[in-house]
C-alpha cells in the first residue's frame, strides 16, 4: 500500500466512524488489523468508540485499554513478589546448607553427625526426619535389601527425589513421616551408606529438583564419614 493509498484508506476509516461510509465491517476490520497504530494516529476516535461491556454498560476503547493495563500490571506485580518470594526462601535454604556443611566438619563421631543432621534439617527447614543408613555394622541394611533398593532407586544417579514404597519408607525411616523424600549414596565408591531426608509434604520433594546443595553435602559427608565408620 502507497502512502497516499494508505492515508484514503485511514479517511474512509474516519468516514467509517463517522457514519459517512459504505465501507462494510470486514474492511475496517482487515484495515485495522494491518495498522494498530491507527487510533495513536487518531487519538479524538479513541473516546468516540463505545464497547459493550457485561458489568459497566458501554464503555470507550480508552477506558477498556486502561483496565487491561492495569490488569497486566497487577499480574506483573503478583508476579514479581512470587519471584521475591522465592529468591527470599532459595536464599534461607544456601545459608541453612551452608552452615551445615561447615558443623558437620566439626563432627566427631557418626552420633555427632546424625545429631547435627537432625538439629539443622528438621529444626530450620521443618524437615520430618533425617537419617544415615550404613552399609556395614550391627545396625547395617542388610545385604539382599540393600541391592535391591540400590537396583531401584539408584539406578542412574547417586540422588533420588520422589515417594516410597510402605516397605521402602519403613526400612529407611521406621516410623517416621515419610511422604517424599530425598536419598543420597554415600561413599566415593557409593558403599558407605545411604542419607535419607524426608518431608511429611507429598510435594516437597520431587524428581526435577535441584542437586547442587546436596551434592555439596554428599562431598562433605564422604570425606567425613570413611574414618569415623573405620572404612
Amino acid at each position: 500500500m502507497s502512502e497516499t493509498s494508505g492515508q484514503s484508506s485511514a479517511s474512509a476509516v474516519v468516514e467509517v466512524f463517522s457514519g459517512d461510509s459504505n465501507l462494510s465491517p470486514a474492511d475496517v476490520y482487515a484495515y485495522l488489523v494491518k495498522h494498530p497504530e491507527f487510533f495513536a494516529q487518531h487519538p479524538e476516535l479513541a473516546d468516540k468508540i463505545k464497547v459493550p461491556h457485561e458489568q459497566k454498560g458501554s464503555v470507550s476503547l480508552v477506558e477498556i485499554q486502561s483496565e487491561q493495563l492495569r490488569k497486566k500490571v497487577r499480574q506483573l506485580n503478583f508476579k514479581l513478589s512470587q519471584l521475591v518470594s522465592v529468591a527470599k526462601q532459595n536464599e534461607k535454604i544456601y545459608r541453612v546448607y551452608t552452615d551445615l556443611n561447615v558443623q558437620l566438619l566439626r563432627c566427631k563421631s557418626v552420633a555427632e553427625v546424625q545429631f547435627t543432621l537432625e538439629d539443622v534439617l528438621q529444626e530450620r527447614l521443618q524437615l520430618a526426619s533425617a537419617v544415615i543408613k550404613s552399609f556395614k555394622g550391627p545396625h547395617a541394611i542388610p545385604e539382599l535389601q540393600r541391592r535391591l533398593f540400590t537396583e531401584k532407586r539408584f539406578k542412574n544417579s547417586s540422588f533420588f527425589f520422589g515417594r516410597l514404597s510402605q516397605h521402602e519408607r519403613q526400612l529407611l525411616f521406621a516410623e517416621n513421616d515419610a511422604e517424599s523424600v530425598a536419598l543420597i549414596l554415600l561413599g566415593d565408591k557409593q558403599d558407605l551408606g545411604i542419607l535419607g531426608i524426608s518431608s511429611s509434604d507429598a510435594t516437597h520433594f520431587t524428581p526435577d529438583m535441584d542437586t547442587l546443595l546436596l551434592m555439596q553435602l554428599q562431598q562433605v559427608l564422604n570425606i567425613i564419614l570413611p574414618e569415623m565408620m573405620g572404612y
